[in-house]
């Protein structure tokens, strides 16, 4: 896996996307502390506020970002978001008031919208090959999954250094060593015959949700984000509520469990690029989705069970399910959508894909907290469940395996829609010849 680091140009925008995790990561514990330095015992609420301030600004930003993507040098737009992103942090611990806060959230996770769409629209031109992607991927899911582990446990060694203002520092300077890297890296230039620029704005900002909604695959991948999103937010919302009231433990066993989801995810992500040399896409997306539902009954029987030492054990290894199975659904998205999307329409597509996941997390972030506060956490088990599994059917049924995705079917797809862009009329899949498009 390691092999696509030899690409100088990879290499560099992957440590640039790892140093800017460690910086979000320290400013995700630093701001935690802010909140409550401003409203004490509110300070719940004002992260609660925050957390939706950052969705909405993903949901809203990303598809406008899309729309001008291909009117901006990329370099320019990475290394400005990174540049935006670390001025918020440098002013973040000044700040006193609730109201400033929230300002600046979502000036920063707009900056992030713009960010993230864009890098993952970069890395399929840097690196063409269809296995070196996959690894790429793979990297990818990696970094994000140790992150979550290894952020918190820096930040708690820095703090028993210095005070938590100084941890926006280091947000600072992941976010200034990924405007660096970013722009000491040659980024591949899209040819003139893959830019996009007619239409109007808001078709352009339109363009990526469109084509999720026209093509079969991508319809698909909408329910996937749906499953994925409530398996995760029971996780992320409910796993301190499963360990500390539940289950009786320390504050020690929540990371632990954390731990546990982020070393299952790990483990699928470093088998796939193999895995996928062999199974479809759909394959190993759609199991994972149904796989989801699956690990929930497992989780209702937990949740049920009145005592006994297997239910901490038990936990772990659920929540080392679910990380698997999150994995096998996020690890291939990048594939389905190269594969899915046209060259011209790649950057669209990536910021659809990132406003609409966003969008089904607004709904269960609530929803597992909501749920697991007013009704119980059988509940909010059933409903998530019942939830993931709708979903996980959906996607079945919307993804024929006919429409598996393969590059010969993408090439066919891109061919056709390109003839038929350059003869000014629909082309019709029965009169199509085969030969090959401009590309």
């Amino acid at each position: 896996m390691l092999s696509v680091l030899r690409n100088r140009t990879y290499r560099q925008l992957f440590t640039a996307q790892v140093v800017a995790l460690v910086g979000t990561g320290l400013a995700t514990v630093a701001l935690g502390l802010l909140a409550y330095d401003i409203a004490g015992a509110d300070a719940g609420s004002v992260l609660g506020t925050a957390l939706a301030i950052k969705m909405g600004a993903y949901v809203a930003i990303a598809p406008m970002i899309g729309a001008m993507a291909d009117r901006l040098p990329r370099r320019t737009l990475l290394a400005g978001a990174d540049l935006t992103r670390a001025a918020v942090a440098l002013i973040l611990p000044f700040v006193d008031q609730v109201w400033q806060v929230y300002v600046l959230i979502f000036l920063l996770q707009s900056a992030s919208a713009a960010f993230t769409p864009t890098f993952q629209a970069v890395i399929p031109d840097v690196l063409p090959a269809e296995r070196d992607y996959t690894q790429a991927l793979s990297l990818s899911r990696l970094a994000y999954d140790l992150e979550s582990l290894f952020s918190p446990a820096l930040a708690a060694a820095l703090l028993s250094l210095i005070s938590y203002n100084w941890l926006f520092l280091g947000t600072v300077a992941g976010f200034l060593a990924s405007a660096v890297l970013v722009v000491a890296g040659v980024l591949p230039k899209p040819s003139a015959a893959r830019e996009s620029r007619t239409g109007t704005r808001h078709a352009k900002a339109t363009a990526g949700t469109r084509l999720f909604f026209t093509t079969p695959p991508l319809r698909s991948l909408l329910a996937l984000n749906l499953a994925v999103a409530a398996a995760s937010a029971t996780v992320t919302v409910n796993s301190v509520v499963y360990v500390r009231d539940h289950l009786g433990l320390g504050v020690a066993d929540v990371s632990l469990a954390l731990g546990a989801y982020g070393g299952g995810s790990m483990l699928v992500a470093l088998l796939l690029p193999r895995v996928l040399e062999r199974v479809s896409d759909r394959t190993v997306m759609l199991r994972g989705a149904l796989l989801l539902a699956a690990v929930f009954a497992a989780l209702g029987a937990v949740t049920g069970a009145g005592g006994g030492g297997w239910r901490w054990p038990t936990l772990l290894a659920v929540w080392a399910a679910f990380g698997a199975a999150c994995s096998m659904v996020l690890t291939p998205t990048g594939r389905l959508i190269r594969r899915s999307a046209p060259p011209e329409q790649r950057a669209s597509a990536f910021a659809a894909q990132f406003s609409l996941s966003h969008s089904c997390w607004m709904l269960t972030y609530p929803l597992a907290g909501w749920l697991g506060a007013a009704a119980g956490l059988q509940s909010a088990v059933i409903v998530l469940g019942l939830i993931t599994l709708a979903s996980g059917m959906l996607a079945v049924h919307l993804w024929p395996s006919l429409a598996s995705t393969e590059p010969e079917y993408t090439e066919l797809h891109a061919a056709r829609t390109h003839l038929a862009e350059a003869n000014g009329r629909r082309c019709p899949a029965a009169g199509w010849t085969g030969q090959s498009g401009p590309e």
